[in-house]
């Protein structure tokens, strides 16, 4: 059994954090699928600004669009949506296999609508209808505002994944906004078996913290402390008589999931974080980088510890050291907003700007 596989086993699921039309195309994402045990896939803003500004694999879709009229985000939609539609095709047997619990392929939200709850629900509605797949989770970033879209979007019967998550507080406000969608799902008499999952960020947590003066013991421990103290609020959720009494009505849970799980010093294992965050029920996203190292010499020596182990031990360290960490969750989660925003600028210029060149081609 390859190494990829005994994480299944473990019942966690791995999903590509990449999507490009060359793979789809190559046959690369199929034997992903294959080969190392690849289950679904995630995308974002910054994946397709690269996929669409580094080929020419969508000249012909943005010439064919915009000829038609199309432009600006409706022209991307259009674009993203019919390489998730392939990816989603390649998914579903495994979808219907888990009986939706896997096989999932994600779409975001314009992300300058982080701050606005009721514009980011109506996005999510329209790529939801449009998209028409039985698999496609719609990204909305964790925000204060996102939360109260996520909790609507549940609500309306929308599959989503909350992105930008960074601590366990802000994990909780996501699972609190699911489990109140479920709720009102129950009571209006709808069907509870809508899918999420909750995506915190892991490695950024390192990077933020990696040019001040710590102890070489809390070197890049920092992003694995949170992460488990958020697995642990996981763990006690899914055992609360609030849980379990939705959970009998039919409802599904959310599972959290870990992204941002490449390690970005050269000088660390690539799979550090794959590694160290190995846990049942839940999901890694991680980039092509990440899954092949992973997949060449990965190594696992066990699960995450379901009480925390020494997280919290370690980050009493952090804090004694002077990092506050909800300050930081703040400050990341900040910046992951305003990072999406200007690749999701870049990529409406970058489309902008083909569409007027290859028009009159």
């Amino acid at each position: 059994m390859n190494i990829t596989a005994e994480l299944h086993k473990m019942q966690q699921s791995l999903w590509l954090d990449n999507i490009t039309r060359e793979i789809l195309d190559n046959g690369v994402l199929q034997k992903y699928i294959q080969e190392l045990s690849i289950t679904g896939l995630t995308s974002n803003p910054t994946i397709f600004d690269e996929a669409i500004g580094k080929t020419g694999a969508y000249d012909a879709g943005i010439r064919a669009k915009a000829q038609a009229g199309a432009h600006g985000e409706s022209l991307f939609v259009d674009l993203a949506l019919e390489d998730l539609r392939r990816a989603a095709a390649l998914f579903l047997p495994i979808h219907q296999a888990t009986g939706g619990r896997d096989g999932w392929v994600s779409m975001e939200v314009s992300p300058l609508l982080a701050d606005d709850a009721s514009a980011t629900l109506a996005a999510a509605a329209t790529i939801h209808a449009q998209a028409q797949l039985p698999n496609l989770y719609v990204k909305i970033p964790g925000t204060p505002a996102g939360i109260t879209a996520i909790e609507s979007a549940i609500f309306a019967g929308i599959p989503i994944n909350v992105t930008l998550l960074f601590s366990r507080e802000q994990y909780l406000a996501a699972a609190e906004a699911y489990l109140r969608g479920i709720e009102r799902r129950i009571a209006a008499g709808l069907d509870p078996a809508i899918s999420s999952v909750a995506s915190l960020f892991v490695s950024r947590w390192d990077r933020a913290v990696s040019t001040q003066a710590l102890p070489e013991a809390l070197r890049d421990r920092l992003g694995i402390a949170v992460a488990t103290r958020a697995y642990v609020a996981y763990r006690r959720l899914l055992d609360s008589p609030r849980w379990r009494k939705l959970a009998a009505a039919g409802a599904r849970p959310q599972r959290l999931l870990w992204a941002s799980t490449g390690t970005k010093d050269p000088k660390l294992n690539p799979s550090l974080y794959v590694e160290a965050l190995a846990a049942p029920d839940t999901v890694n996203t991680m980039p092509e980088k990440t899954l092949l190292a992973f997949a060449a010499s990965g190594k696992l020596s066990g699960s995450l510890p379901s009480d925390g182990g020494d997280c919290e031990s370690t980050l009493q360290q952090f804090k004694q050291a002077g990092v506050d960490i909800d300050a930081l969750a703040t400050t990341l989660q900040h910046e992951g907003a305003a990072s999406f925003v200007k690749s999701w600028q870049e990529l409406m210029d970058l489309i902008a700007t083909k569409s007027k060149a290859l028009a009159t081609k």
